[in-house]
Protein backbone atom coordinates (compact mmCIF):
# COMPACT_ATOMS: atom_id res chain seq x y z
CA UNK A 1 0.00 0.00 0.00
CA UNK A 2 1.35 3.45 -0.96
CA UNK A 3 1.92 6.20 1.60
CA UNK A 4 -0.94 8.58 2.22
CA UNK A 5 -1.12 11.05 -0.60
CA UNK A 6 -1.02 14.70 0.44
CA UNK A 7 -3.82 17.06 -0.55
CA UNK A 8 -3.09 20.76 -0.98
CA UNK A 9 -6.09 23.02 -1.49
CA UNK A 10 -5.70 25.90 -3.93
CA UNK A 11 -7.79 28.79 -2.63
CA UNK A 12 -7.36 31.13 -5.64
CA UNK A 13 -11.01 30.97 -6.58
CA UNK A 14 -12.13 32.49 -3.30
CA UNK A 15 -10.39 35.58 -4.66
CA UNK A 16 -11.97 35.05 -8.09
CA UNK A 17 -15.43 35.45 -6.53
CA UNK A 18 -14.34 38.61 -4.73
CA UNK A 19 -12.74 40.13 -7.82
CA UNK A 20 -15.96 39.64 -9.80
CA UNK A 21 -17.12 42.79 -8.01
CA UNK A 22 -13.73 44.15 -6.91
CA UNK A 23 -15.13 44.24 -3.40
CA UNK A 24 -13.95 43.09 0.00
CA UNK A 25 -15.51 39.63 0.28
CA UNK A 26 -15.02 36.76 0.37
CA UNK A 27 -11.60 37.07 2.00
CA UNK A 28 -9.20 34.35 0.78
CA UNK A 29 -7.26 34.02 4.02
CA UNK A 30 -10.47 33.06 5.83
CA UNK A 31 -10.40 29.80 3.88
CA UNK A 32 -7.04 28.74 5.32
CA UNK A 33 -8.22 27.59 8.75
CA UNK A 34 -11.31 25.93 7.29
CA UNK A 35 -9.23 23.93 4.80
CA UNK A 36 -6.69 22.90 7.41
CA UNK A 37 -9.41 21.90 9.86
CA UNK A 38 -10.97 19.75 7.14
CA UNK A 39 -7.71 17.87 6.66
CA UNK A 40 -5.82 19.77 3.97
CA UNK A 41 -2.12 18.97 4.17
CA UNK A 42 -1.19 22.32 2.68
CA UNK A 43 -2.50 25.51 1.12
CA UNK A 44 -1.72 26.64 -2.42
CA UNK A 45 -2.22 30.11 -3.88
CA UNK A 46 -1.15 31.64 -7.18
CA UNK A 47 -0.14 35.29 -7.39
CA UNK A 48 -0.42 36.14 -11.06
CA UNK A 49 1.50 38.99 -12.64
CA UNK A 50 -1.78 40.68 -13.63
CA UNK A 51 -3.25 40.19 -10.11
CA UNK A 52 -6.48 38.89 -11.62
CA UNK A 53 -7.52 37.12 -8.43
CA UNK A 54 -5.04 36.97 -5.55
CA UNK A 55 -3.57 40.31 -4.49
CA UNK A 56 -0.27 40.94 -2.73
CA UNK A 57 -2.05 41.55 0.58
CA UNK A 58 -3.80 38.17 0.23
CA UNK A 59 -0.51 36.35 -0.20
CA UNK A 60 1.00 38.16 2.78
CA UNK A 61 -2.00 37.20 4.94
CA UNK A 62 -2.05 33.57 3.74
CA UNK A 63 1.68 33.13 4.35
CA UNK A 64 1.19 34.34 7.92
CA UNK A 65 -1.94 32.29 8.58
CA UNK A 66 -0.95 28.85 7.26
CA UNK A 67 -0.10 26.36 10.00
CA UNK A 68 0.47 23.40 7.65
CA UNK A 69 2.60 24.32 4.62
CA UNK A 70 2.24 27.05 2.01
CA UNK A 71 2.84 26.34 -1.68
CA UNK A 72 3.17 29.61 -3.61
CA UNK A 73 2.51 29.33 -7.34
CA UNK A 74 4.06 32.06 -9.45
CA UNK A 75 5.67 32.98 -12.73
CA UNK A 76 9.41 32.84 -13.13
CA UNK A 77 10.06 36.60 -12.90
CA UNK A 78 12.42 38.70 -10.81
CA UNK A 79 9.47 40.36 -9.07
CA UNK A 80 7.99 37.04 -7.98
CA UNK A 81 11.32 35.50 -6.98
CA UNK A 82 12.03 38.52 -4.78
CA UNK A 83 8.59 38.18 -3.16
CA UNK A 84 9.23 34.51 -2.42
CA UNK A 85 12.65 35.28 -0.96
CA UNK A 86 10.97 37.72 1.43
CA UNK A 87 7.99 35.54 2.44
CA UNK A 88 9.84 32.21 2.52
CA UNK A 89 6.93 29.85 1.76
CA UNK A 90 7.60 26.15 2.26
CA UNK A 91 7.43 25.57 -1.49
CA UNK A 92 7.36 27.60 -4.69
CA UNK A 93 5.88 26.08 -7.83
CA UNK A 94 6.91 27.90 -10.99
CA UNK A 95 4.07 27.97 -13.51
CA UNK A 96 3.58 29.42 -17.00
CA UNK A 97 1.38 32.47 -17.48
CA UNK A 98 -0.29 34.04 -20.49
CA UNK A 99 -2.29 37.21 -19.94
CA UNK A 100 -5.17 36.15 -22.19
CA UNK A 101 -5.69 32.65 -20.77
CA UNK A 102 -8.60 31.88 -18.45
CA UNK A 103 -6.60 29.31 -16.52
CA UNK A 104 -3.18 27.70 -16.88
CA UNK A 105 -3.33 25.86 -20.17
CA UNK A 106 -0.21 23.72 -20.08
CA UNK A 107 3.13 23.11 -18.48
CA UNK A 108 6.24 25.25 -18.42
CA UNK A 109 8.45 25.31 -21.49
CA UNK A 110 11.32 23.96 -19.45
CA UNK A 111 13.80 23.73 -22.34
CA UNK A 112 12.98 27.13 -23.81
CA UNK A 113 12.97 28.80 -20.42
CA UNK A 114 16.04 27.08 -18.98
CA UNK A 115 18.11 30.27 -18.94
CA UNK A 116 15.57 31.86 -16.57
CA UNK A 117 14.37 28.80 -14.68
CA UNK A 118 17.77 27.47 -13.64
CA UNK A 119 18.93 30.66 -11.88
CA UNK A 120 15.47 31.09 -10.31
CA UNK A 121 15.62 27.59 -8.83
CA UNK A 122 19.06 28.31 -7.42
CA UNK A 123 17.88 31.57 -5.82
CA UNK A 124 14.89 29.86 -4.25
CA UNK A 125 16.96 26.96 -2.97
CA UNK A 126 19.50 29.37 -1.48
CA UNK A 127 16.60 30.98 0.40
CA UNK A 128 15.67 27.59 1.85
CA UNK A 129 12.54 27.20 -0.28
CA UNK A 130 11.55 23.85 -1.77
CA UNK A 131 11.11 24.11 -5.54
CA UNK A 132 8.66 22.57 -8.00
CA UNK A 133 7.99 23.02 -11.73
CA UNK A 134 4.51 22.69 -13.22
CA UNK A 135 5.10 20.70 -16.41
CA UNK A 136 3.47 18.45 -18.95
CA UNK A 137 3.98 14.74 -18.41
CA UNK A 138 6.48 14.23 -21.21
CA UNK A 139 9.97 12.79 -20.99
CA UNK A 140 11.90 15.88 -22.18
CA UNK A 141 10.19 18.20 -19.67
CA UNK A 142 10.69 15.78 -16.79
CA UNK A 143 14.33 15.11 -17.62
CA UNK A 144 15.09 18.80 -18.09
CA UNK A 145 13.44 19.63 -14.76
CA UNK A 146 15.83 17.21 -13.10
CA UNK A 147 18.80 18.68 -14.95
CA UNK A 148 17.89 22.21 -13.83
CA UNK A 149 17.84 21.15 -10.18
CA UNK A 150 14.15 21.21 -9.23
CA UNK A 151 13.23 19.36 -6.05
CA UNK A 152 9.91 18.24 -7.48
CA UNK A 153 7.61 18.40 -10.48
CA UNK A 154 3.87 18.90 -10.68
CA UNK A 155 2.38 17.03 -13.62
CA UNK A 156 -0.31 18.95 -15.48
CA UNK A 157 -3.45 16.79 -15.37
CA UNK A 158 -5.56 19.01 -17.63
CA UNK A 159 -5.46 16.67 -20.62
CA UNK A 160 -6.53 13.78 -18.42
CA UNK A 161 -9.34 15.86 -16.88
CA UNK A 162 -10.66 16.70 -20.34
CA UNK A 163 -10.53 13.08 -21.50
CA UNK A 164 -10.51 10.83 -18.42
CA UNK A 165 -11.72 7.79 -20.36
CA UNK A 166 -8.89 8.00 -22.89
CA UNK A 167 -6.34 5.42 -21.68
CA UNK A 168 -3.55 7.47 -23.19
CA UNK A 169 -4.06 10.41 -20.85
CA UNK A 170 -3.69 8.42 -17.65
CA UNK A 171 -0.89 6.33 -19.14
CA UNK A 172 1.10 9.51 -19.80
CA UNK A 173 0.77 10.50 -16.15
CA UNK A 174 1.71 7.02 -14.96
CA UNK A 175 4.79 6.92 -17.15
CA UNK A 176 5.77 10.49 -16.29
CA UNK A 177 5.44 9.87 -12.57
CA UNK A 178 7.56 6.74 -12.76
CA UNK A 179 10.24 8.59 -14.73
CA UNK A 180 10.27 11.48 -12.28
CA UNK A 181 10.79 9.20 -9.30
CA UNK A 182 13.50 7.26 -11.13
CA UNK A 183 15.39 10.56 -11.51
CA UNK A 184 15.03 11.40 -7.83
CA UNK A 185 12.28 13.98 -8.21
CA UNK A 186 9.26 14.21 -5.92
CA UNK A 187 6.14 14.01 -8.08
CA UNK A 188 2.97 16.05 -7.60
CA UNK A 189 -0.04 16.53 -9.89
CA UNK A 190 -2.95 18.85 -10.43
CA UNK A 191 -5.32 20.81 -12.69
CA UNK A 192 -8.94 20.02 -13.44
CA UNK A 193 -9.20 17.24 -10.86
CA UNK A 194 -12.54 16.57 -9.15
CA UNK A 195 -14.08 14.04 -6.81
CA UNK A 196 -15.43 12.26 -9.89
CA UNK A 197 -12.15 11.94 -11.81
CA UNK A 198 -9.42 12.00 -9.15
CA UNK A 199 -9.37 8.23 -8.58
CA UNK A 200 -7.05 7.08 -11.36
CA UNK A 201 -4.57 9.87 -10.59
CA UNK A 202 -4.68 9.23 -6.84
CA UNK A 203 -3.97 5.56 -7.57
CA UNK A 204 -0.60 6.34 -9.20
CA UNK A 205 1.82 5.26 -6.45
CA UNK A 206 4.60 7.67 -7.39
CA UNK A 207 2.43 10.77 -6.98
CA UNK A 208 2.92 12.16 -3.47
CA UNK A 209 0.72 15.22 -3.62
CA UNK A 210 -2.30 16.63 -5.41
CA UNK A 211 -3.12 20.33 -5.80
CA UNK A 212 -6.86 20.89 -6.27
CA UNK A 213 -8.77 24.15 -6.07
CA UNK A 214 -11.53 25.05 -8.51
CA UNK A 215 -13.58 21.91 -7.82
CA UNK A 216 -13.38 22.39 -4.06
CA UNK A 217 -14.52 26.02 -4.20
CA UNK A 218 -17.27 25.15 -6.70
CA UNK A 219 -18.57 22.31 -4.55
CA UNK A 220 -18.30 24.47 -1.43
CA UNK A 221 -20.96 26.82 -2.79
CA UNK A 222 -23.49 24.01 -2.23
CA UNK A 223 -22.13 21.97 0.69
CA UNK A 224 -19.48 24.10 2.38
CA UNK A 225 -15.72 23.94 2.04
CA UNK A 226 -15.11 21.40 4.79
CA UNK A 227 -17.54 18.84 3.38
CA UNK A 228 -16.14 19.43 -0.12
CA UNK A 229 -12.66 18.59 1.15
CA UNK A 230 -13.90 15.55 3.07
CA UNK A 231 -15.55 14.21 -0.09
CA UNK A 232 -12.41 14.74 -2.13
CA UNK A 233 -10.18 13.21 0.52
CA UNK A 234 -12.44 10.14 0.68
CA UNK A 235 -12.24 9.68 -3.09
CA UNK A 236 -8.45 9.98 -3.00
CA UNK A 237 -8.07 7.55 -0.12
CA UNK A 238 -10.40 4.98 -1.69
CA UNK A 239 -8.38 5.01 -4.89
CA UNK A 240 -4.94 4.97 -3.28
CA UNK A 241 -5.73 2.08 -0.94
CA UNK A 242 -7.58 -0.14 -3.40
CA UNK A 243 -5.73 -3.29 -4.54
Amino acid sequence: MKSRQRLYINIDHVATVRQARHGEEPVPVHAVALCERAGADGITAHLREDRRHMQDADIEAIAAAVTSVFNLEMACTDEMIALAERLRPYQVTLVPERREEITTEGGLDVAGGAARIGPALRRLSKAGIRTSLFIDADRPSISRSHDLGADSIELHTGRYAQAPHDPGTIAALQEGAALGVSLGLAVHAGHGLTTANVGPVAAIPEIEELNIGHHVISRAIFVGIERAIHELRAAMDAASTSP
